[in-house]
């Protein structure tokens, strides 16, 4: 038997190949993870909605279909964490916010469906910056998240809570959407693994869309390996998604098994560093650099001129869209609804109701988006950013014939205090510095954690970016460093587990 201590800090893979060979059942398994959560959640705040009853469900099923000599999936009987944007049939699904507080979904979105057949077991909903609008999870309406090494610090945003219920080992995956960087940014600061898929890739039918061009959901898990498993899961063409790409699934899962950067040309881009970015950031994405030259990589430099306006034009077009979406929550059709005593109109109840219901970042980003549509001004601020978006496309394409992938710092620095830019939307923004860029032109990426800064002892995260459906060299180029990384310094949370 497993002690369950130790239980909780195995790789998914670890985990499922124990449950296949009868060594831990998925009930054990579930019941271990209820209990740590049970145990830290009440300081880590990761979750909104933990689904005890359902979980145990969903093992006890498959520890039946284990016994029936049924064969297994990959992750059959592995706990994990979603996201609060994705729709989950009678499970609550808030988004983060007060607007859809107590909401209870009537169908399931793709990606639940795809995890649930795979038997994957869904603990519960993770916190999250309202509508996925944030760097750092504190817009959540729900309260902010506490990273696991420090909990006075940011966990990342807008996936904080699924990022944190990986560092604190309430769960060994999870899921989260990445919109300018909310799956790679949170990834960073906590030491942990997440990728973007390609635009396209994951269907974002049943998940609630922030800004429809670029959201994507993605994989988050402690090791490349894990991410590679749960990315298979989810991923795959959906009828039901008008953006998803049809074509097969990068074989991500076998480049995971056979990490290797010999012989592969590696950018890295000088707009990615320069002011702003903390010095152990930079020293450790040197260190990162440096190894993959040792492994045999080729280091190429690029100049990608157009990435210095990448901030901005993400935060004319994003808002935009999200001004478009956000408009459905009209108290009309589900949610909450404000002030309807009779004696008001229907657009006075949709102006209580939004009021009541959207907070500041929110209604900040709905305005702005308003106005960059509004006539006059459409040609001006979105017809000029979706141009400056063609600009970073082929600037990525020109570096992509010269490079297999691009590497860079995840964030310019790490976790800062939960409180600290607040008050400063721009430099809350500029979290995503990094990041936005793969998002705007659609491409693939993914963030694994290459060391502690030296300042603060809190984790580095190193960028992989790949070109449009080829995800498989994230988890090539990422398991190969994960190895060597691990071989000559640790992994920075499975040798170096925060204590809560």
């Amino acid at each position: 038997m497993t002690d369950m201590a130790d239980l909780i800090k195995l790789t998914a893979a670890e985990i499922a190949a124990k449950i296949a060979s009868g060594e831990l059942t998925a009930v054990e398994v579930t019941e271990a993870h209820l209990a740590r959560i049970e145990a830290v959640d009440e300081k880590v705040h990761a979750f909104l909605h933990v689904d005890r009853e359902g979980a145990l469900a969903q093992a006890r099923a498959v520890d039946e279909k284990k016994a029936r000599g049924e064969k297994l999936g990959p992750l059959a009987g592995v706990p994990l964490a979603l996201k609060d944007i994705f729709t989950t049939e009678g499970i609550p699904t808030t988004v983060g916010s007060k607007i859809l507080e107590g909401w209870l979904p009537p169908y399931d979105a793709t990606l639940t469906k795809k995890l649930k057949a795979a038997d994957v077991v869904i603990l519960g909903k993770t916190n999250m910056d309202e509508f996925a609008m944030g760097s750092s999870t504190e817009n959540s309406a729900y309260g902010p998240t506490g990273n696991p090494w420090d909990l006075t610090k940011i966990p990342g945003g807008s996936g904080g809570g699924s990022s944190a219920a990986l560092a604190s080992y309430e769960a060994p995956l999870a899921i989260g959407t990445d919109t300018g960087g909310s799956i790679r940014q949170p990834a960073s600061v906590t030491g942990t693994v997440g990728v973007k898929p390609t635009y396209g890739g994951v269907s974002r039918y049943g998940m609630v869309a922030f800004s429809s061009s670029l959201d994507q959901g993605g994989p988050c898990a402690r090791t490349v390996l894990d991410a590679a498993l749960l990315h298979e899961v989810i991923a795959g063409h959906d009828p039901l998604d008008s953006t998803s790409i049809d074509a097969p699934v990068p074989a991500v899962v076998e480049a995971a098994r056979n990490g290797s950067v010999e012989g592969m040309r590696v950018g890295v881009v000088k707009q990615f560093r320069g002011e702003g970015y903390q010095a152990g950031v930079i020293q450790r994405f040197d260190e990162s650099v440096a190894l993959m030259k040792e492994l045999g990589a080729e280091i190429v430099e690029l100049d990608c001129p157009s990435f210095d306006l990448a901030l901005s034009a993400y935060y004319l077009i994003a808002p935009s869209e999200c001004s478009s979406n956000l408009a459905r929550f009209d108290a009309m059709r589900y949610g909450l609804r404000v002030g309807d005593d009779g004696s008001k109109s229907a657009e006075d109840v949709t102006a209580l109701t939004r009021e009541a219901g959207f907070g500041p970042e929110v209604k900040r980003r709905i305005m702005l988006g308003t106005y960059a549509l509004s006539s006059g001004y459409y040609d001006a601020y979105y017809g000029s950013a979706q141009k400056v978006r063609t600009l970073i496309t082929r600037d990525f394409e020109k570096a992509f014939e010269q490079v297999d992938v691009i590497v860079s710092p995840t964030t310019p620095t790490t976790a800062f205090p939960i409180g600290e830019r607040a008050d400063d939307p721009m430099a809350m923004y500029l979290a995503d510095l990094c990041t936005i860029p793969t998002n705007l032109a659609g491409n693939a990426a993914m963030s694994l954690p290459c060391g502690l800064a030296p300042e603060d002892g809190m984790p580095v995260g190193l960028q992989i970016i790949a070109p449009a459906m080829a995800d498989d060299r994230l988890y090539k180029v990422g398991a190969a460093v994960e190895a060597a990384f691990t071989a000559k310094w640790g992994h920075p949370l499975l040798e170096e587990a925060p204590a809560l």
